[in-house]
């Protein structure tokens, strides 16, 4: 996937498997799911399907469709901020698979580029069905990008690999994004820390305590790139085309499974401070909002469902911490 894992778990039971063993299982895991739904692999199942034509049912692994009839659901409950299909935008943003990501500065891409691109995505053009599993495009070169799901999935996948062999009490990271089972070795639950998005440095400004629960986070403050004198980030507003700006700005989500904290992350930090909470608070989710303000001092708002799952003290409107 592009990036290191982490797995902690622990039982009281006799081990089914060896260390090695596991991770072996582990390793097999996430191989086999880049291998369905990797981006960078141009023979994943993925990159199979977005090279085929339109109007055909493609057959692919239950895991690929799964995750993407989990990206449709999620793109119409976010008002369409989450959209897997925008990968001709964000190449010309020089984001994503098959981007030219060379130094130096890049240039916006033109009005009339950027709509024509724009008009060659569209979650619409997407079915996916579960049985048998496979996906169907009615727009010929539509193209699929999972990079904002299925990090998060793969966690859950191996969150549930680790239940299976016994280990009940687990923590499982990947890229940043997390799954707990149980409870740590000592009795108290997992805490996990939610990085700054204020400093370069890596600096955490809350342990927040998770047992049987999942948290991602989605921000602009790794990956962004200066276009025409101006800083852009990674993520797109799939309705504009435009390529967020950046502002030192991170989104944290809780949910029960990792798959639907990171979709629900990115795709808040694409519905914008005010839009975002009130749809968290509408829709009863657990999110954690950071901020800069213009002086370079953190600001932190959460929602009344993330105050209420980690008994945090922290506002639910922007104040300087």
């Amino acid at each position: 996937m592009g990036t290191a894992y982490s797995v902690k778990c622990w039982t009281r039971e006799p081990a089914q498997l060896t260390l090695e063993q596991l991770q072996s299982r582990v390793d097999e895991l996430l191989a086999e799911i880049n291998r369905q739904m990797s981006t960078y692999d141009p023979q994943s199942e993925l990159s199979q399907f977005n090279r085929a034509g339109a109007d055909e049912w493609f057959a692919v692994s239950p895991a690929t469709a799964g995750v993407v009839a989990a990206a449709i659901e999620l793109h119409e409950r976010t008002e369409g901020a989450l959209d897997v299909t925008i990968v001709p935008v964000l190449r010309m943003w020089h984001f994503g698979a098959g981007a030219d990501q060379g130094p130096g500065e890049a240039h916006a891409p033109d009005a009339a580029a950027l709509d024509e691109a724009l008009q060659a995505t569209g979650v619409a053009h997407l079915q996916a069905r579960l049985d048998p599993p496979a996906l169907r495009k009615d727009a010929a070169g539509l193209e699929v990008d999972l990079s904002a799901i299925a990090k998060g999935y793969g966690v859950d996948a191996v969150s549930d690999l680790l239940a299976e062999c016994g280990y009940r009490n687990s923590m499982v990271e990947i890229g940043g994004e997390v799954r707990c089972r149980g409870q740590r070795f000592d009795g108290g639950p997992w805490r996990i820390g939610v990085e700054s998005p204020a400093t370069r440095e890596r600096a955490i400004t809350e342990a927040v305590p998770l047992s049987d629960m999942a948290m991602a986070t989605s921000g602009d403050y790794r990956n962004y790139r200066r276009a025409d004198g101006k800083l852009v980030t990674h993520i797109v507003d799939p309705r504009t085309g435009q390529a967020l700006p950046f502002r030192g700005m991170s989104v944290s989500v809780l949910a029960p499974t990792c798959m639907e904290a990171d979709a629900l992350a990115t795709a808040l930090v694409v519905l914008g401070d005010e839009r975002a909470y009130d749809w968290c608070e509408e829709h009863h989710v657990a999110a954690l909002f950071q901020q800069r303000d213009a002086g370079g001092q953190l600001e932190r708002r959460a929602t009344t469902a993330f105050q209420t799952a980690t008994k945090a003290d922290v506002p639910t409107d922007f104040t300087e911490n």
